[in-house]
C-alpha cells in the first residue's frame, strides 16, 4: 500500500468517525470538537485531489468561523439538555419513520446506479486542463462562467434561509424596554431639557 492510499484511507475513517461521533456524542462540546475532525479530514482528501484552495476554504471557514462559532453558542448559551433531550424522545418514532423512507429512497436511487460513458476520460482530463490553469483559476472560470446562475441562486437560497432562521427565532417581550429610535429622533428639545435653579444648600 502506498503513502497516497495509506492517507486517503486515514483521511476517509477520520471523517466517518468524527461524523458518527458527532451524532451520537452526548455532550455538544464534545460534538463541535469531532465536527471540527471531520472537517479537517475533508480537508485532507481535498489536498490530495489537488484542490488546495478548497481545502483552506474548508478550514478557514467552516473550521475557522462555523464551528467555533457553533462552539463558543454551546458553551455560553444555557441550555437545559436534559428538558431538550426528554422532548426529543417524544418525535423518535415519527424521526425513524423519516429515515428508513429516506434509507429507502437512498438504495433505490442507487440500485441501479450506472456510470455514463466516457468517464474515466473526463475525471482524468478535467475541464480546464491543469497543466493550463491553476486549480484555483480553473474552480473561479466553471462557478463564475459556466454555472453562474445556479451560484447565484445559492445565494439567493442561503439569504432566504438567513432571513427564514431570524424570523423564526425573533421573539417580541413585553417585559422588555426597546428604543424607539422615530420617538428620540423627533422629540423637542424644549421638552425634553429642564433647567433647575439649584440653591446654595438645596438638593434637587
Amino acid at each position: 500500500m502506498s503513502m497516497g492510499v495509506f492517507t486517503f484511507y486515514l483521511f476517509a475513517v477520520s471523517i466517518v468517525t468524527g461524523g458518527l461521533l458527532t451524532v451520537t456524542a452526548k455532550n455538544p462540546v464534545h460534538s463541535v470538537l469531532w465536527l471540527i475532525l471531520a472537517f479537517l479530514s475533508a480537508a485532507g482528501l481535498f489536498v490530495l485531489v489537488g484542490a488546495e484552495f478548497v481545502a483552506m476554504l474548508l478550514i478557514i471557514v467552516y473550521v475557522g468561523a462555523v464551528a467555533v462559532l457553533f462552539l463558543f453558542v454551546v458553551m455560553m448559551l444555557d441550555i437545559d439538555f436534559a428538558a431538550l433531550k426528554a422532548e426529543m424522545a417524544r418525535y423518535m418514532p415519527l424521526a425513524g419513520l423519516i429515515g428508513v423512507v429516506l434509507l429507502m429512497q437512498l438504495v433505490l436511487a442507487f440500485g441501479p446506479w450506472t456510470f455514463s460513458e466516457g468517464v474515466d476520460a473526463r475525471l482524468g482530463n478535467p475541464i480546464p486542463p491543469l497543466a493550463e490553469a491553476h486549480n484555483t483559476q480553473a474552480l473561479g472560470m466553471i462557478i463564475y462562467d459556466q454555472y453562474l446562475l445556479l451560484f447565484q441562486l445559492s445565494g439567493l437560497i442561503l439569504l432566504v434561509a438567513m432571513i427564514g432562521a431570524i424570523v423564526l427565532t425573533l421573539r417580541h417581550r413585553a417585559d422588555v424596554k426597546r428604543q424607539d429610535v422615530i420617538a428620540q429622533m423627533m422629540r423637542d428639545p424644549k421638552k425634553a431639557m429642564e433647567l433647575k435653579d439649584v440653591k446654595p444648600g438645596q438638593g434637587l
